[in-house]
């Protein structure tokens, strides 16, 4: 499979994970399903992994830890608990905007990516897109300052994803993505055990809700589609294209998602959301055909 058919895939799939999600997070909380989605994740990836005789093992545990709490953990927590508290549209435009600016900036930093004209146009593309996508998405309702925090908190939990994909490209170096994947979906979500007891509290109707045909539908989209499959193409792409092109599906997938919500959840659709949409290919399409411009740097 050539490397635009596996973004292309990925895109596809997270775009498909929302409402299965949606659908998941209404008879369980969601940072508990994210924990459980990862808890799941792992030891399938395990098994693909004992099957292709692949190693577990890594001299470069400790960046494994901090990749896994950031891309996993830090996001999922943030993200999940700003979202619960700020208007969905505009949580989507925060999050899906500056994840390539915290890509590209961040791989900078690290000396990974290099900050082109070509990409800034780009970024500068896909957030008028975003902006046009959900713009009849994002009207607030709540009143008062916790929309503000909830959108703090979901900018934080971007800048948690972006700085772990990117202290992972090194590591995808060094070990098969599969390998990595295993270990991020092990370690992020055991750490979400904690955060959930502490934000969602115990409840053993949490458990129960897992037998929920929605929570088996929507665990069963994510293990196998979000990360099984679209993680672990993530993970290679961030291998072979760095972490900012690989990030670009913040800039298609919103569009399945968008197209899954008019077609099965009868959500408006107008000349707004479909010239963002056409931004937002354009935008990716603009980066994608940017030439090489890196080596993959061993370490950062």
């Amino acid at each position: 499979m050539s490397r635009i058919a596996a973004f292309t895939l990925m895109a596809l799939i997270w775009g498909l994970t929302w409402l299965p999600m949606k659908v998941a997070s209404e008879v369980v909380p969601p940072i508990f399903l994210a924990a459980m989605r990862f808890l799941l994740a792992g030891p399938c990836f395990l098994a693909v992994a004992m099957a292709q005789g692949l190693s577990l093992r890594s001299s470069q545990f400790g960046r494994i830890v901090v990749a896994s709490l950031l891309i996993t953990t830090g996001c999922y927590s943030f993200l999940f608990w700003g979202v619960a508290r700020a208007p969905s549209g505009l949580s989507a435009i925060v999050n899906l905007s500056l994840m390539p600016i915290f890509l590209v900036i961040i791989g900078a930093l690290y000396g990974q990516e290099r900050i082109t004209m070509r990409r800034v146009g780009a970024i500068g593309l896909g957030i008028l897109g975003l902006v046009l996508l959900f713009s009849g998405r994002s009207s607030a309702t709540q009143s008062g300052p916790m929309p503000i925090v909830g959108l703090v908190a979901v900018a934080i939990g971007t800048v948690s994803y972006a700085w772990g994909s990117v202290i992972s490209r090194p590591l995808t170096l060094s070990m098969p993505p599969l390998v990595l994947a295993f270990w991020q979906s092990l370690i992020g979500g055991m750490a979400l055990v904690p955060v959930s007891l502490f934000i969602e509290g115990y409840d053993p109707a949490h458990f129960t809700g897992l037998s929920d045909a929605r929570a088996i539908f929507g665990l069963s989209i994510l293990v196998l589609g979000g990360s099984l499959i679209a993680f672990w193409i993530y993970l290679g792409l961030v291998r072979d294209w760095g972490a900012f092109r690989a990030g670009l599906y913040a800039f298609v997938s919103p569009i399945i998602a968008v197209a899954v919500g008019v077609v099965y959840a009868d959500e408006p659709f107008g000349w707004a959301e479909g010239l963002g949409m056409g931004i937002m290919l354009a935008a990716t399409a603009l980066s994608l055909s940017e030439k090489k411009i890196m080596e993959p740097a061993a370490s950062g």
